[in-house]
């Protein structure tokens, strides 16, 4: 087999456009924070309600936060994810975060519209059609109220969260979200600690999985922000942390550098545990296929997919999929590579 060198990798001026393009955006440090304790409904299967931080204190001082943002910004860093329970109730509190730290995102279930003023990427969460959110989230019309309150907002992607029951309606989700104009990307259920519901794939929903992801990428290419490799990543038997090595510090005791050194996950007392801290805490670590995990976990494994020249262009539309996700303004490239590539040393699926 070819030893490819990087030069060769990026000598198409396609690639290397993309591969430039991307790279500035390497200086981005996160950490995530949980903003309130409370929420608006009580979704079946989440990881707030779930361990000891939905106990912790909640914070409700802006200076509080101002000063925590300033002290996160001394110590490198450099976009915040903003979630909890639900952030959404607290606009204040995230009108100083993005005061003192303008890149980041906030995960909401998009029933209360966030101001305007705070230009962060905001992640709606959906979990199927209205009928499925009444049984899940206890809340009517919910999609409906999404789009009413973030329909031409450029801050606003739909994160679609596929569970092995809402498959079959995620077509019927994304024509709607399609033809109102809004982007949306893909998310997968992964089970939280000691969960014991119905919601954990199996190896035929991850399967059923891929396929509606191919189908409803090559269907709305113009709202939805994927790849090809977006979808084999997420959808192999195999969890992330299997398939790449997680750096967030629950798994990874290292403090010398990367996200093991600069990753926090402080709770609503303005307090972070380094034994529990990850992009999503409470997670079964085997079951993790989160979209949020695979930002970092994915991106951050450049020299395992320098390898040939698909690999290597499978691993930029993923890295380009997720500066569109997560970072305003950002603008997805169209994919360099459509064919399903496995993870470096696995199978495909």
């Amino acid at each position: 087999m070819k030893e490819w060198k990087f030069a060769e990798l990026i000598a198409d001026p396609a690639v290397k456009e993309r591969w430039e393009r991307v790279r500035r955006y390497f200086f981005l440090r996160e950490s995530t924070y949980d903003m309130t304790r409370r929420c608006n409904i009580r979704c079946e299967g989440c990881y707030f309600f779930e361990g000891d931080k939905q106990h912790a204190a909640e914070t409700g001082d802006p200076e509080a936060w101002r000063a925590l943002m300033r002290a996160e910004r001394e110590r490198g860093i450099t976009y915040v994810v903003l979630a909890g329970a639900e952030p959404s109730l607290v606009p204040d509190l995230l009108q100083v975060c993005y005061q003192e730290m303008n890149l980041g995102a906030i995960a909401t279930n998009g029933i209360q519209r966030i101001p305007e003023s705070v230009g962060y990427r905001i992640h709606i969460s959906v979990w199927g059609n209205d009928e499925t959110s009444l049984r899940i989230r206890k809340a009517k019309h919910m999609l409906a109220r999404q789009i009413d309150n973030y329909q031409g907002d450029s801050r606003a992607v739909f994160v679609y969260t596929f569970t092995p029951h809402n498959i079959a309606e995620a077509a019927e989700v994304a024509e709607t979200l399609a033809r109102q104009g809004c982007k949306l990307t893909f998310n997968m259920f992964s089970a939280p600690v000691g969960y014991s519901g119905d919601l954990r794939h199996t190896p035929d929903s991850l399967a059923a999985t891929r396929r509606a992801m191919l189908d409803l990428l090559a269907r709305y290419p113009h709202n939805v922000l994927f790849s090809t490799y977006n979808a084999v990543a997420h959808t192999h038997r195999l969890g992330l942390h299997d398939l790449f090595g997680c750096a967030y510090p629950r798994r990874n005791p290292s403090t010398d550098l990367g996200l093991g050194r600069s990753f926090r996950q402080y709770r609503t007392d303005l307090n972070w545990d380094r034994e529990a801290a990850c992009c999503v805490p409470d997670t079964d670590c085997a079951d993790c296929r989160h979209y949020a995990s695979g930002s970092a976990v994915v991106t951050a494994r450049l020299f395992r997919h320098a390898v040939d020249p698909d690999t290597f262009t499978s691993w930029l539309d993923y890295v380009d999929t997720y500066l569109a996700v997560w970072v305003v303004d950002y603008a997805k490239g169209a994919n360099l590579c459509a064919k399903p590539v496995p993870p470096p040393g696995f199978d495909l699926c």
